[in-house]
C-alpha cells in the first residue's frame, strides 16, 4: 500500500484551491440543530434562530423525500443567502449541511449546486455513513475543485458520520484521511441496525441491557436468587462513543453524539448528552428546539467547575509539582484537565452573552 508524504498532505488536491487547514478551529458547537430546507416553516424560522444556537444544519438526507429533494436542496442556498450572519467563519451561528450518502443518485448534484452557490458561508458538510477513508478522500477531491472554480478562499470542512460496523472499525483512518475532517458524530439508529443491534431506541440505555445486584444470602448462607434485586440499567453506546472520542483526540478534531431520539423524554436526553459531554464530546444534535437548550446548558461547564478550575490554574504557577486544594492533590495532570475547562469557557463567552455574565463575575478565591 502507497502513503502520500507528510509534505503533500497539506498541498491543495486542485490548482486554485484554497490551502488546506493544518489545525481545525475549536469553535462552540454545542448543539447542531437539524432543520428542513424544503419545510416553508420552518425555514421561515431560521433568522431568529441565529445567535441562539451554535450550528443551524441544512439536512439533506435522511427524513428527506425523495421527492422533497431538490426543493430541499434549493431551499437550503436561499436561506444561505438571504440569512444576514449566518454561516461564514465569523458569523455568530454557523451553517452546516448534511448531504446525501455517496451511493444515492442525489450527492453529486448536492455539492456541485452548494458550493459555487454558497461555499462561502458553508462551514461543514456532514457526510452520512462514512465506511473509511476512501468516502473522505471522494468528498475531499471534489470539494477541491468546485473551490478552485468558485473562488473560495477557505476550505470546506468534513464531517463523518459513524453509522456502520465498519465505519466504527475504520474510525482512526477515517479521523486521519483528510486536514478538513472537523469531527464525527455517532450515529446509533443506523448504526444499531447494521450492527443487527436488538433495540428500536434512537439514543439511551435498555432495560434489557443491564446488570444486577448479587443476590442476598439467609441466615444460614445460602443464596436467595429469587429475592428482589437492585438492576441497573447500561449504556449501550459507551464502548462506541469512547472509541470515537479516543479517535478524534488523537487527530485533533471534535467528536459528538449525534440524535436523541425520544423528544418529549427530555430527562433521558439530558442524561446522554451529559453522558458524551464526560466523555470528551463537544456537542450533540438537536433535533427539536427543547434539545437546544438542554445542550446549550450541558456542554457548557458548570460554574462551579469553571471557579475551581481557575483555582487550580491560579495556584499552579508554572505547572510543576503539586498542590493541596480543599483536601484535595492537584498537579500537572489535574491542570491540563483544568485548562481544558478554563479555555472552553472563554470559548463560550465570546458568543453568549449569559454564560460571559456567569463566568466572568466568579471571584477565584486564593487557594
Amino acid at each position: 500500500m502507497s502513503h502520500k508524504s507528510a509534505k503533500d498532505f497539506f498541498r491543495p488536491l486542485a490548482v486554485g484551491a484554497p490551502q488546506p487547514l493544518r489545525e481545525i478551529p475549536a469553535r462552540p458547537s454545542r448543539a447542531i440543530h437539524f432543520f428542513d430546507p424544503s419545510n416553508a416553516k420552518m425555514a421561515a424560522k431560521i433568522p431568529a434562530m441565529v445567535g441562539t444556537v451554535d450550528v443551524l444544519l441544512g439536512n439533506l438526507e435522511d427524513a428527506i423525500k425523495a421527492d422533497n429533494k431538490v426543493a430541499a436542496r434549493e431551499g437550503l442556498v436561499k436561506i444561505a443567502q438571504d440569512t444576514a450572519d449566518l454561516g461564514g467563519r465569523s458569523g455568530p451561528t454557523q451553517l452546516w449541511t448534511r448531504i446525501n450518502a455517496l451511493d444515492s443518485p442525489w450527492v453529486l448534484d448536492d455539492l456541485t449546486t452548494l458550493v459555487p452557490a454558497i461555499g462561502d458561508k458553508l462551514d461543514v458538510i456532514m457526510v452520512p455513513k462514512v465506511q473509511g477513508a476512501e468516502d473522505i478522500h471522494y468528498v475531499d477531491r471534489i470539494l477541491a475543485q468546485l473551490e478552485a472554480k468558485a473562488g473560495i478562499t477557505r476550505p470546506i470542512l468534513i464531517h463523518a458520520i459513524l453509522e456502520t460496523a465498519r465505519g466504527v472499525a475504520n474510525v482512526e483512518e477515517i479521523c486521519g484521511a483528510s486536514p478538513r475532517m472537523q469531527g464525527l458524530s455517532l450515529g446509533p439508529a443506523d448504526l444499531a441496525a447494521d450492527r443487527k443491534m436488538k433495540t428500536t431506541r434512537v439514543g439511551g440505555g435498555h432495560p434489557g441491557y443491564l446488570v444486577r445486584e448479587d443476590a442476598p444470602r439467609d441466615a444460614d448462607g445460602a443464596y436467595q436468587y429469587d429475592a428482589d434485586r437492585f438492576r441497573f440499567q447500561q449504556d449501550l453506546w459507551h464502548y462506541t462513543m469512547a472509541k470515537m472520542v479516543d479517535a478524534c483526540a488523537t487527530h485533533g478534531i471534535y467528536p459528538y453524539w449525534g440524535p436523541f431520539g425520544d423528544i418529549k423524554d427530555t430527562v433521558a436526553c439530558e442524561d446522554q448528552f451529559r453522558n458524551a459531554f464526560l466523555l470528551g464530546c463537544v456537542g450533540a444534535w438537536s433535533l427539536h428546539p427543547v434539545q437546544i437548550e438542554i445542550a446549550n446548558r450541558v456542554f457548557s461547564p458548570s460554574v462551579e467547575d469553571i471557579a475551581h478550575a481557575r483555582r487550580v490554574v491560579a495556584a499552579m504557577g508554572d505547572g510543576t509539582g503539586a498542590v493541596i486544594i480543599d483536601g484535595k492533590m492537584e498537579d500537572d495532570a489535574s491542570l491540563k484537565q483544568c485548562l481544558v475547562l478554563v479555555e472552553l469557557a472563554e470559548e463560550l463567552a465570546a458568543i453568549d452573552p449569559v454564560l460571559k455574565a456567569t463566568y466572568y463575575a466568579i471571584e477565584t478565591p486564593e487557594a
